[in-house]
């Protein structure tokens, strides 16, 4: 997978642990978590518990190990990579989140077209 499709799933996948732990979860703390893909250091600042930390973590060693060249999303995947359990905690936070992040972004789009 190409660097800026890397990129943007880990930024996809921060978004949503983030959203989904802020909601459900107390005592989130702040860690650094580095990854390395192709030779790129990605730095990140991750906000999350202790079981969300572990969770994306593993979402991305899932990431870095994905063995297509144009990933397809994991669902429609022909050779899944993730343990069932973990994909269905997955799903839970990815689905979760997109309806919260959706909802947040129409309510800003209305609230801009009355002030405006």
């Amino acid at each position: 997978m190409k660097i800026e499709k890397f990129n943007t799933e880990i930024d996809t996948l921060n978004s949503f642990f983030k959203t989904y732990c802020q909601d459900n979860h107390d005592r989130q703390e702040k860690r650094n978590l580095v990854l390395m893909y192709n030779d790129k250091i990605f730095d990140l600042e991750l906000s999350l518990c202790s079981q969300c930390y572990m969770d994306i973590k593993y979402c991305f060693d899932r990431l870095k190990q994905c063995p297509h060249e144009e990933k397809p999303k994991c669902r429609k995947c022909s050779n899944p990579c993730y343990e069932k359990n973990q994909w269905k905690n997955t799903a839970k936070v990815m689905r979760y989140s997109a309806v919260k992040l959706k909802l947040v972004e129409v309510k800003k789009r209305v609230k801009s077209f009355f002030t405006n």
